[in-house]
């Protein structure tokens, strides 16, 4: 699709990688950026239109779809992480948080505008989702188990939306520089350079990015005798 003119809705836009998809929407001459996020009050970017919206509230979903019926792109950016170990006490907990703000909530968004993007000539979305939709670290494993199974949601909306021509891209990345990797201590992408990769996917056809070198190591992996997701990252 031609972001250019394109009316997007960003979820989780008040911070991190959210705000820059924003910024670089709007640089590239997108003609309405919604910009969503629990508190709209924390949305500090000029020419968009903040938009009260938690995704695990059905409520807000719905309110957002009425509000925004122009959208053609939609960017699922909205997600948490919550740490800790697998077999933690507090482990299910966790994962039930996780899986309900990016499976359940991504989904939501999903199904809510997949008619009004099919009304507005079908238009795109855009999940992001993780390298550790493919592998799980120590520390992590609730959280992988949310984005692998919001890959395999995003797999599965592309076929449903296929005849419509919506386009659905998967956005890959392992660590960003923002705040949710604050305390990581490793190479981390810049999310301007990440939305930059996405954007130029989405203006290509393209139905996935792989946004760092570390991603595409994993990617590839997957294929070996012995899965990477077998041993975890070395």
């Amino acid at each position: 699709m031609n972001v250019r003119d394109c009316v997007v809705l960003v979820t989780g836009a008040n911070r991190g990688l959210g705000r820059a998809w924003a910024r670089l929407l709007l640089e590239a001459g997108a003609r309405k950026v919604y910009a969503g996020a629990r508190d709209p009050r924390s949305i500090d970017l000029p020419d968009v239109i903040p938009l009260e919206l938690d995704i695990t509230r059905p409520e807000q979903v719905r309110h957002a779809a009425a509000e925004c019926g122009d959208v053609t792109l939609l960017v699922n950016n909205a997600g948490i992480v919550r740490g800790g170990g697998l077999l933690d006490d507090e482990a299910p907990e966790r994962a039930r948080q996780e899986l309900d703000t990016n499976l359940f909530g991504t989904l939501a968004m999903c199904r809510a505008f997949a008619p009004i993007l099919a009304a507005n000539g079908g238009g795109a979305i855009v999940n992001v989702l993780s390298v550790l939709s493919w592998i799980s670290i120590p520390g992590g494993a609730t959280y992988s188990i949310s984005k692998a199974a919001t890959w395999s949601m995003t797999n599965g909306v592309r076929l449903a939306v296929k005849g419509q021509g919506t386009q659905v891209v998967g956005l890959h990345v392992a660590f960003m520089d923002t705040d949710m990797t604050a305390g990581v201590d490793a190479p981390k992408a810049q999310p301007h350079d990440v939305v930059a990769q996405a954007i130029a996917a989405l203006e290509a056809g393209q139905d996935e990015v792989l946004a760092d070198t570390f991603t595409r190591e994993v990617k590839r992996g997957l294929s070996l005798e012995r899965g990477v997701y077998l041993d975890g990252p070395g």
